[in-house]
């Protein structure tokens, strides 16, 4: 079982990342400023299943691993680090422009969710996130390997349907806060980018 540390750990950093605006909540605003709340909130439902596709396939694909070879995990485990570290100083150099919500072609509710599955789903980034993100959260010596990866996964699940569905019942102050605001993404990269490359750091070198 994940401890209570780790756990609070893991959760404050996937608020952390939610809480800058990224393509899913931009998603999720512009759905919501063209079709209404129930549109935006089916959407940040459907980006919450493509997590929730991602997790399952990181909790058999590493699990596996893991059991076949704990050597291969570690190795795993620390590709994941130097992927993260990788993605943190990446964002800190990138050259970000101001913050501009896309216009969204209005669509009902059922067609927004199984958009939002489909793009979540086959957004390689996402696929790689879960694959290095997940692993530096489980500890094999506390057992039951499959349930942490599992339980991370829901948990990241669950955050971001509630975080999506607040973020499109108050679609319309967020958005003019951001419109207000929109040198934020200058600094979007940077803020991503510390928080990738802290936890990367702070990871790699927890069990040294």
């Amino acid at each position: 079982m994940i401890d209570a540390g780790t756990l609070l750990t893991y959760a404050v950093v996937v608020l952390g990342l939610f809480l800058i605006p990224g393509p899913a909540v931009l998603m999720v605003l512009a759905r919501s400023m063209s079709g209404g709340r129930r549109v935006g909130i089916a959407t940040g439902l459907g980006v919450a299943c493509g997590d929730l596709v991602h997790t399952a396939m990181a909790t058999f694909g590493l699990s596996a691993v893991l059991m076949t070879s704990a050597l291969a995990f570690s190795i795993v485990k620390y590709a994941g680090v130097a992927y993260l570290l990788i993605l943190g100083i990446r964002a800190l150099f990138e050259k970000s422009d101001d913050l501009h919500l896309a216009s969204a072609r209005r669509v009902d509710a059922p067609r927004a969710f199984r958009q939002a599955i489909l793009a979540e789903v086959l957004n390689p980034k996402t696929a790689l996130f879960f694959l290095a993100f997940l692993p530096q959260f489980i500890r094999p010596a506390h057992g039951g390997v499959v349930v942490q990866f599992a339980t991370l996964g829901l948990v990241f699940v669950a955050m971001s349907a509630v975080y999506a569905s607040l973020i499109a019942l108050a679609a319309g102050q967020v958005s003019r806060w951001l419109s207000g605001h929109r040198r934020i993404g200058r600094w979007q990269g940077r803020a991503v980018g510390t928080i990738y490359i802290a936890l990367g750091l702070r990871l790699a070198f927890q069990e040294r």
